[in-house]
């Protein structure tokens, strides 16, 4: 089974002693394109050596290049399972003698798969682990939605619909609201295609495109569509901070899916918060 692809970075050999790819302490950092950039940045700074753990080369492209980074694309674990490739790392990492001295989870608040393998394998081997939390925006007149169930309770006959939620839960969504006219926003990928066509959404009602950062894409799709409601994620980001902008502006209604709960065990922590624990490098190389 092939692993993932590294990119730029330092490359060990056997022979290397522990610590020759750098000096100063080691994280694991798993991420995405939001938090994930400034966050290593901020940490190479500070003396840290990353390995930063990425979905895709796209999300690559978002880190710049640095001796002490070391790019890690492809999903964790492969078809066995996210939390054998974590333990898999994890344990790479200590025979290598060049453990690491903190992972950080600042994956998205609904990548609950991959937050609940670090979560469990983490505490199993007695690994330091950290949960990078967003911030809860201000709901600003959009309507919290505790779960997709009490979707249907907002969505009268003929209401045309947008679905922001990413392709996974698309078919749970359709479920739960059978009289509105569903559209969707969707990243260009075969799976999330595939899946939007299987929850029996009208090919002419799809967008599967690149969002430009700016929600111009999402604003052109709404007039376009004629939308009256979108349902997103209340997932912190700026994905959602763009929604609440064009519902504002367009006059629509904003409902939002209360992002789930963090794993218990996991000390989940704002970004200031999370580098003052981290401190610099030096204090715990």
């Amino acid at each position: 089974m092939a692993g993932p692809i590294l990119m730029h970075g330092p490359r060990r050999h056997q022979s290397d002693p522990p610590g020759a790819a750098g000096c100063g302490g080691r994280i694991w950092l798993i991420a995405g394109t939001g938090e994930g950039p400034p966050l290593a940045s901020t940490l190479l700074a500070r003396g840290w050596r990353l390995r930063v753990s990425l979905v895709s080369r796209a999300a690559a492209l978002a880190y710049g290049p640095h001796p002490g980074q070391e790019l890690a694309v492809g999903a964790i674990g492969g078809p066995d399972g996210p939390e054998a490739g974590v333990a898999q790392e994890l344990a790479g990492a200590r025979e290598r003698g060049d453990p690491y001295r903190w992972v950080i989870d600042a994956t998205h608040p609904f990548a609950t798969r991959i937050s609940a393998a670090l979560a469990r394998t983490c505490q199993a081997l007695a690994q330091p682990l950290l949960r990078l939390r967003r911030p809860d925006l201000a709901l600003a007149g959009a309507v919290p939605l505790a779960d997709l169930d009490a979707l249907g309770a907002h969505c009268r006959p003929g209401l045309r619909l947008l679905l922001a939620i990413g392709a996974r839960r698309l078919a749970d969504a359709v479920a739960a609201s059978p009289g509105a006219v569903h559209h969707a926003r969707l990243l260009p990928s075969g799976e999330a295609l595939g899946r939007a066509l299987a929850a029996g959404l009208a090919p002419r009602r799809l967008a599967p495109l690149r969002p430009t950062g700016d929600g111009r894409i999402e604003r052109a799709l709404c007039l376009h569509w004629e939308i009256e409601a979108v349902l997103c994620r209340r997932s912190g980001g700026p994905n959602e901070a763009h929604w609440h902008r064009i519902c504002s502006e367009l006059g629509l209604r904003l409902l939002l899916l209360e992002r789930p709960r963090e794993p218990g065990e996991v000390e989940a922590l704002a970004l200031q918060e999370l580098l003052e624990r981290l401190g610099q490098s030096d204090q715990h190389g």
